[in-house]
C-alpha cells in the first residue's frame, strides 16, 4: 500500500498532540491521542449513543396527539347510500388515560339508525382510562422507561468499547516497543561480535592465536547477524501493527515512516500518561465500572418487564365518558344527560399466560443478580492481580538488572584473560549468550509491566460517569 501521508507531516500538522521534542519519536501519549481522535472503531462507538436517542424519541413518540379521519361514502345510481365523517383528536397522557375530542357528521338514504346525528353533526369531548391492568404501568410506559434507560446503557457500552480500543491499541505500542530494544540490543552485540572477531584476526596474523578461534569468532558473528534480522523482521511487524490504529480525518489510514521511534523514555512517563498512579477505592471502581452498570441498567429494564408482566395478572377494566353537544365552543350546552360511555371488561380465567410471563421475568432477574455479582468479584479480583503483577514485576526488573551488571563484569573479565592468554574464546561467546538472554529477559519483563500499567489503565478509565 502506498504511503498517503508523511508522519513528519502529521506532527506539524497537529501540534497540539504533539508531545516530543525529537520529530521522529512518537510517544505513547501522542499515540493515544491520534487513537482518541480518528480511529474508526472508536468513531463507530458514538453511534450506540445515538441510537439510543433516537430510540428514546420513538417511545416519546407513542404519547404524541394523534388525529385520525374517517371518511366514507357510498352512492349508486344517483342515490346516496350514505355518508360517513368521523373526525378525532387524542392525546394519550402518561397513566393510562386518554382524552378526546371528536366531530362526527352522517347522512344518508340507507344510513345505520344508531349513527343518525344533528343535521350540523355532533360533538363529543371526553376521557378514556384503564382501571386496572394498565393504570399504573402499560406498554407506552414501559417502552418509554426502558428507552430512557437503554439511552443510559449505550453510553456505559460506547465507553466500554472505546476503552477496549484504547487497551489493545496501547498493548500494541509496547510490543513495539520492545521489538525496538531486541532490535537496538542484537545491533549493540553484532557491533561487539564484529570487533571481536577483527581483535581475533590480528592475534592470529601476528600469531597470538590459533586459526580455530578465528573460526569460532565468524560463528558467533553469524549468529548476531542471524538474531538481529529476525529481531528486525519482528520489529517490522511490530510497526505494521501498530499503524492499524493509526488514521487521519475522513478514515484516511496512515503508513509511518521508517524513521519513527518509541519512545524509549516510557518507564518514566507511563504513571503520567495513563494516570495510573493510585486507587482510591477499590469498592468504588467495581460498582462504577462500566460493564457493572451496564448490567445493571440491563437489570433495570428487566424489572420494568417484570411490572409489566405483573400488572397483566389484574383483570382488563376500561372505561370511557364523552359528553355530546351539537354546538361546538359552547361550553354551556354541556350536559350529563346526552352522553356516550362505555365499559369493557375482560377476565381471564386461568391466567396461565401471565402467570408463566411472570415467573420467566422473576428467573431473567435472578440471571442477572448473579452475573453482576460474578463481574464484580471478577473485576475486583484483576484490581488486585494487577497490583500485585506490578509490584512483582518491579521487583523481578531489579533483580534481572543485578544480573545484567553481574553477567557484564564476567564478560570484561573472561575478555581480560583472553587477552592475557588464560582465557578462551568460547567462555567469552557462552558468558556474553547469558548476558545477551538476561537483558531480553529485561526487555521482556518490562513489556508484562507496561502491559499490567495498561490494564489497570483500563479499569480506571472504565469508571461510568452520568
Amino acid at each position: 500500500m502506498n504511503k498517503v501521508f508523511s508522519y513528519l507531516l502529521i506532527l506539524t500538522s497537529y501540534v497540539a498532540f504533539s508531545q516530543s521534542d525529537i520529530d521522529n519519536v512518537l510517544s505513547l501519549k501522542e499515540y493515544i491521542g491520534y487513537v482518541k481522535k480518528f480511529h474508526p472503531i472508536v468513531k463507530q462507538a458514538q453511534l450506540k449513543t445515538t441510537e439510543g436517542e433516537i430510540k428514546l424519541l420513538k417511545a416519546r413518540g407513542a404519547f404524541d396527539p394523534k388525529i385520525d379521519v374517517d371518511y366514507n361514502r357510498k352512492k349508486f345510481k344517483s342515490t346516496d347510500y350514505f355518508n360517513k365523517l368521523n373526525a378525532t383528536f387524542k392525546i394519550p397522557t402518561w397513566y393510562g388515560l386518554e382524552f378526546k375530542g371528536n366531530y362526527e357528521k352522517n347522512s344518508g338514504v340507507y344510513l345505520n339508525p344508531e349513527l343518525t346525528v344533528p343535521e350540523d353533526g355532533l360533538y363529543s369531548a371526553g376521557v378514556s382510562a384503564s382501571l386496572a391492568r394498565g393504570l399504573l404501568t402499560n406498554e407506552r410506559m414501559a417502552t418509554l422507561k426502558k428507552a430512557k434507560i437503554y439511552n443510559s446503557q449505550a453510553r456505559a457500552d460506547q465507553q466500554m468499547l472505546v476503552n477496549d480500543i484504547l487497551y489493545e491499541a496501547i498493548i500494541t505500542y509496547f510490543d513495539w516497543l520492545k521489538e525496538y530494544e531486541k532490535q537496538n540490543t542484537y545491533t549493540s552485540f553484532l557491533k561487539n561480535a564484529e570487533q571481536r572477531l577483527n581483535n581475533v584476526k590480528r592475534s592470529y596474523d601476528e600469531g597470538d592465536k590459533p586459526a580455530i578461534d578465528t573460526l569460532e569468532a565468524n560463528i558467533n558473528l553469524n549468529n548476531r547477524i542471524l538474531d538481529l534480522e529476525k529481531a528486525k523482521l519482528n520489529y517490522i511487524k511490530s510497526k505494521l501493527k501498530l499503524a492499524n490504529y493509526l488514521w487521519l480525518e475522513d478514515n484516511i489510514p496512515l503508513e509511518l515512516e521508517n524513521d519513527i521511534i518509541p519512545d524509549t523514555n516510557t518507564l518514566n512517563d507511563i504513571d503520567n500518561t495513563l494516570d495510573t498512579t493510585t486507587l482510591n477505592n477499590n469498592q468504588t471502581i467495581v460498582d462504577n465500572h462500566v460493564k457493572v452498570r451496564s448490567l445493571e441498567y440491563k437489570k433495570a429494564n428487566l424489572i420494568i418487564d417484570k411490572r409489566l408482566k405483573l400488572n397483566n395478572l389484574l383483570p382488563k377494566v376500561d372505561v370511557e365518558y364523552n359528553f355530546l353537544t351539537s354546538k361546538f365552543g359552547d361550553l354551556s350546552n354541556l350536559d350529563t344527560d346526552n352522553y356516550k360511555a362505555g365499559l369493557n371488561v375482560s377476565i381471564p380465567l386461568f391466567l396461565r399466560k401471565e402467570r408463566s410471563d411472570l415467573k420467566l421475568a422473576r428467573l431473567k432477574l435472578q440471571d442477572i443478580d448473579f452475573v453482576i455479582s460474578a463481574n464484580k468479584t471478577n473485576i475486583s479480583n484483576k484490581i488486585n492481580a494487577v497490583q500485585n503483577e506490578i509490584s512483582s514485576y518491579l521487583s523481578q526488573n531489579q533483580i534481572l538488572n543485578n544480573l545484567i551488571e553481574d553477567y557484564r563484569v564476567l564478560v570484561k573479565s573472561e575478555e581480560k584473560m583472553f587477552l592475557l592468554g588464560e582465557g578462551s574464546l568460547f567462555r567469552i561467546n557462552y558468558r556474553e549468550a547469558k548476558l545477551i538472554e538476561t537483558e531480553l529477559k529485561v526487555i521482556d519483563n518490562y513489556n508484562k509491566y507496561f502491559g499490567a500499567k495498561a490494564s489497570l489503565y483500563q479499569i480506571v478509565n472504565n469508571q461510568f460517569t452520568e
